[in-house]
Parts: structure tokens; C-alpha cells; sequence
């Protein structure tokens, strides 16, 4: 079956990845994990033998069939193939379920997959995935080189960059170098601790980030009055990028 690269198609080669991502997200035999884009079940295998229960989402239907008869021929029973669109599945599916999502994902879904699962509830305990490496490194930045996808998912849990995977563990080759990351401990709790809604607080980081060049006392201007900043203990002449994750919180709860 050969990769289609409309889909971002790029199938896992070696062992080692996998491991590594069933490592990382401390799968256990107890465990629910979803992945996406099994593909041809390089990732899929290894993970029915760690957990519980596999549900992998195939938006590619003659992939799913394949890997479903090829998975039946092997025995292989916990898993359960379902043909269609990650993003379009409703997420009451996982109501009340603890799962994992651990995937070795299209790149060019990357940003949607994160705001899917961590936006609203319910959400995965912990994410693996494999990503573009300069995403990896965009998601796992600190000040002074914040930028608003590494504080989404930092809002949610910690995001860290665990191994690089050369280009020739995919088939096709990637023309670009990837990156296994984890998000651990998710929850919404930074918001409830601060007293925050996610809604105000990433329209107040989305119009920063927006004019990033500039210190936030401009960019924020027509929401935030300059006495804020200095009830807040942010500095007028920061920019986004240079702001903690508790800063952008005391600023939006300030702002309120």
C-alpha cells in the first residue's frame, strides 16, 4: 500500500519510534489509547500488546480495511479501526473514559490536533505525538521566545520535546526532520487555579501575538488600560513573546 501524500502520509520504519512513544506515554495494560493515522500499523502493533484497547481512526478507507483484515489474520483482537476523520468525530465518544492519545500524526494537522483535544473536555491524559521538529521546539519554547502555540498547549499541561527521529524511520523520507513529543498532567486546572476563562484569556494572548513586534501596552491598548499592567506585575514595554504563562494570566485576570 503506498503512502498518498494528499493525506500527509509518511509511515513509521523503525521499532524504536514506537517504543520510544509507548515508553513516553507510560502506556499500561489497563490503558485506553487512541491513535490517528495508523497507516499500516507500524505504531498500532506495539500498542495493542501495551494497553488495554486501541481505537485508531483511519481517515484512509482502503488503509482501514487493509490493517483491519491484516490485524485479524494476526490475532490481534483489542483494536478497533474506525474509517473517517479525527477532527469530525465527536468527542463524546471518550465521555467519561481516561484515555492516551499517542500517534504518529500528518504534520500539517498538527496545531488542529492540539486545539481538538485540549480546547474543551473531555480531554486525553497525556499526548505522544510525532511532529515536525521545528514545531516541537515552536511548542516547547519558554520566554523571551514564547510564541501563542507553545502557551495553548502549555496552558493545558507540560509539553516536553523527548527525541529526534531521522528521516529515514518514515517512508516516504519527510523533507523535513521530526520530533517525538509528550503532553503530560492535561487538564484545565490552570484556569480554575487562576480564576480565568480560557475563552478571554486566548482572545487577550491571539490580539498580542497578532502584533508581536510591538511592546503589549500598544498591541493591547483598546482592552487594556495602562494602570492594568502595573496591577497585573507585567511590564508596559514587554512584548508576547517575553511573558510567562502566570504573567498572561494575572494580566487577563486584571483586565476582567
Amino acid at each position: 500500500m503506498k503512502p498518498k501524500k494528499s493525506l500527509g502520509q509518511n509511515f513509521m520504519r523503525c521499532r524504536w519510534v514506537a517504543d520510544t512513544m509507548i515508553r513516553a506515554a507510560e502506556v499500561a495494560t489497563s490503558d485506553a489509547i487512541l491513535e490517528i493515522g495508523p497507516g499500516s500499523g507500524a505504531l498500532t502493533r506495539p500498542l495493542a500488546r501495551a494497553a488495554k484497547s486501541v481505537i485508531a481512526i483511519e481517515k484512509d478507507e482502503a488503509l482501514a480495511r487493509a490493517l483491519q483484515q491484516s490485524l485479524a489474520k494476526e490475532g490481534i483482537e483489542n483494536v478497533e479501526i474506525i474509517e473517517g476523520d479525527i477532527l469530525r468525530l465527536p468527542k463524546t465518544r471518550f465521555k467519561n473514559v481516561k484515555f492516551k492519545v499517542v500517534s504518529n500524526i500528518p504534520y500539517y494537522l498538527t496545531s488542529r490536533l492540539f486545539r481538538y483535544f485540549l480546547d474543551s473536555a473531555p480531554r486525553p491524559e497525556t499526548i505522544v505525538f510525532t511532529v515536525q521538529k521545528e514545531v516541537a521546539e515552536r511548542i516547547t519554547a519558554r520566554p523571551p521566545d514564547m510564541n501563542l502555540l507553545a502557551l495553548s498547549v502549555t496552558a493545558f499541561g507540560k509539553a516536553e520535546k523527548l527525541k529526534n527521529i531521522p528521516r529515514e524511520c518514515f517512508s516516504p523520507k519527510p523533507d523535513v526532520e521530526s520530533a517525538v513529543i509528550r503532553i503530560s498532567g492535561i487538564s484545565d486546572g490552570f484556569f480554575k487555579k487562576n480564576g480565568v476563562a480560557p475563552e478571554e484569556f486566548f482572545s487577550l494572548a491571539r490580539e498580542a501575538f497578532s502584533k508581536k513586534r510591538k511592546m503589549i501596552s500598544s498591541s493591547l491598548k483598546k482592552r487594556v488600560a495602562p494602570e492594568i499592567f502595573e496591577k497585573a506585575g507585567v511590564k508596559k514595554t514587554a512584548r508576547p513573546q517575553e511573558l510567562g504563562i502566570e504573567e498572561w494570566a494575572r494580566l487577563c485576570r486584571a483586565a476582567i
